[in-house]
């Protein structure tokens, strides 16, 4: 199972010179990274080109109007169009209905996240889901 770390806008910040050697050892080790938040903050075009990226997460801002609002919907179309063409995935955060949901399968978004998927799940509960899914699994395949 692969291991995700997210890169948040104050990362993006920082001058590359400091993030580049961390975020190639962490490639090295089979870390994937993702720009959460994209399209807000310090998060730039130049970034894609210069850091290992795996996946853009779009901001929840661009997702909550849609497919009703006509700039939300060409800026969340385009930021999946460009992750398509440099071979990342795509994550669309806050996905709250339905409508939303068809709009970005539509439209080639890999990944959604938010409460129509789910609402905020603790990590102890989290934790004890994977428990109970991995027993499940072994059982099975050990019959």
């Amino acid at each position: 199972m692969p291991v995700y770390s997210s890169a948040t806008s104050a990362f993006c910040s920082f001058p590359l010179k400091f993030k580049w050697p961390k975020s190639s050892f962490l490639k090295e080790m089979g870390v994937r990274i993702s720009v959460d938040d994209f399209g807000t903050g310090y998060s730039t075009l130049s970034y894609l080109k210069q850091l290992p990226i795996d996946t853009l997460k779009i901001d929840r801002s661009f997702i909550q109007d849609l497919p009703e609002s006509k700039d939300s919907s060409a800026i969340t179309s385009a930021i999946i169009d460009l992750a398509r063409r440099l071979s990342l995935e795509v994550v669309a955060e806050g996905v709250e209905t339905e409508d939303q949901r068809r709009f970005l399968v539509a439209h080639g978004c890999d990944v959604i996240q938010g409460f129509l998927v789910s609402p905020p799940v603790p990590a102890d509960v989290v934790e004890s889901m994977f428990e109970q899914r991995f027993a499940e699994a072994t059982t099975l395949s050990c019959a």
